[in-house]
């Protein structure tokens, strides 16, 4: 029986200390299960270094220049004097550097091992870890959890350097750079795009699908984009990347149209890998397709040990939405089948969806288009409540809506929201599609006032067929 008498032997190793690797360790040591978790770098991976935490940090740092810009029509003489950078970066570190504290002691409280170096799966059970000062080990473990995340892509014959970025790199810009053309118009070139503008750089977003946050519904990306226009946002929709010149000054970005953009930099953010490759996954039987780890609908791989274990997968390289908390949700549900448990399959339809800029987007369920092809056309209803009904939104000075997708006569399948702040209700939203609620269900709650909260309660009353606020 392994034991923590025995550091080499465990009942789960595992390879990858982001929010899937790190959630599964804690929740299976909870469990009473001896633990290892094998990390290269920092504990808490992409999300916590070099992602949600760091540039949703930058993000509120460009709030506060956007709310020292406009304090006039608020009534606040205030003026913004510029950014200093440095001081955005050392704020933006301390907040890292708190939670990166509090998640090492965690750990360790838990009784976890933690092995420091590049881990490789040697064979099905067993991890090798290289350490950097030259030693290597072996661990093995009854179940192993693969949770080795994600990185940033590039295109084909398109290079990082120089000028030329990944959100990697922009996170450590000590200065604002007077433009930049970010090639992608998704969750995380928006969201850069967004507070350069509010520092006051150029910004050029190329998106080569037809609207910017493409996978939203189409409510979302069209409303974004006349937000966008609003703060001087510039973008091109259905346009592909076909070169980048670099020169001492800046670069020279064109398209396949012809059109070129001259900046300071390029921002590439066309999404991003799964970390699989070179790390034994194949050689032992693990299915990879694309560069992304498949499982079953329990996150199983299919290969067992010979301890009477499985090989499992959690987090980005499991095909699906690159979202920590999805990885860490992952986590806790494999932690749960190792230690006997029976959780619920994870619904991926239910998991809220949150991009930060300004205005934010957030979304839970599926799309209008996505509900139409489910359940046909003619079986779905949608609404949409305009946040100028709103008093909290008026007092805010944000525009937007909230846009519901019901199946007709049945429950509401889909929220879509837009404007400041909103990624704060979509706690609700998941409620309300997770649990499979009428309209009928929510218009009867009562929504406090005057919140942001309350429009979703005016949205349901209008879906329920009761609008109090609408004109009729």
């Amino acid at each position: 029986m392994p034991t923590h008498d025995n550091p080499a032997t465990f009942d789960v190793v595992v390879l990858g200390g982001g929010s899937g690797g790190y959630a599964t360790a804690l929740r299976a040591a909870q469990l009473g299960l001896s633990v290892a978790l094998v990390e290269e770098d920092k504990l808490g991976g992409t999300c916590l270094h070099v992602g949600c935490v760091p540039t949703k940090a930058l993000l509120h740092a460009a709030e506060v220049a956007d709310a020292a810009t406009h304090g006039a029509q608020f009534g606040v003489r205030t003026s913004l004097d510029g950014i200093d950078m440095p001081g955005v970066l050392a704020y933006k570190d301390s907040v890292v550097a708190g939670l990166y504290k509090g998640l090492q002691g965690l750990v360790a409280s838990r009784k976890i091992t933690v092995a420091e170096g590049h881990g490789t799966l040697a064979a099905p059970g067993v991890v090798e870890i290289s350490s950097p000062d030259g030693t290597s080990a072996r661990y093995t473990g009854t179940h192993v959890v693969l949770a080795t995340g994600s990185y940033a892509r590039s295109l084909p014959g398109l290079e990082i350097g120089g000028r030329v970025l990944t959100s990697d790199q922009a996170l450590t810009l000590d200065t604002v750079p007077k433009s930049v053309v970010v090639l992608g118009g998704g969750v995380i070139g928006v969201e850069f795009a967004s507070v350069w503008k509010s520092f006051g750089a150029d910004v050029q977003i190329v998106e080569a699908l037809p609207h910017l946050v493409p996978n939203e519904d189409a409510a979302l990306s069209k409303a974004l984009e006349r937000a966008f226009r609003k703060r001087g946002i510039k973008f091109s929709l259905g346009e592909r990347f076909a070169q980048v010149k670099q020169s001492d000054d800046g670069v020279k970005v064109e398209l396949e149209s012809g059109t070129t953009f001259d900046a300071e930099l390029l921002l590439v953010a066309v999404g991003r890998g799964a970390r699989t490759a070179d790390l034994g996954y194949e050689a032992a039987g693990v299915r990879i397709d694309r560069g992304f780890v498949l499982t079953d609908e329990l996150l199983r791989t299919g290969v067992d040990t010979p301890a009477g274990g499985q090989i499992w997968a959690v987090g980005d390289i499991v095909p699906g939405l690159q979202l920590a908390h999805r990885g860490f949700a992952q986590g806790i549900f494999v932690a749960e089948q190792i230690a006997g448990l029976s959780p619920a399959p994870i619904d991926e339809a239910a998991i809220p969806r949150v991009t930060y800029c300004e205005p934010e987007v957030a979304s839970v369920g599926v799309t209008e288009a996505g509900a139409a092809e489910l359940y046909g056309p003619d079986q779905v209803e949608t609404i949409e409540y305009n946040l100028a009904g709103n008093g909290k939104s008026k007092i805010l000075g944000t525009q937007g809506f909230a846009k519901l997708v019901r199946r007709k006569d049945g429950p509401v399948v889909g929220m879509h929201l837009i404007g400041s702040r909103v990624g704060e209700l979509i706690g609700e939203g998941q409620l309300i599609v997770g649990w499979e609620a009428f309209p009928e269900d929510v218009a009867s709650l009562v929504h406090a006032h005057p919140t942001q909260n309350e429009a979703l309660g005016e949205a349901h009353m209008a879906l329920a067929g009761k609008p109090l606020h609408a004109h009729n």
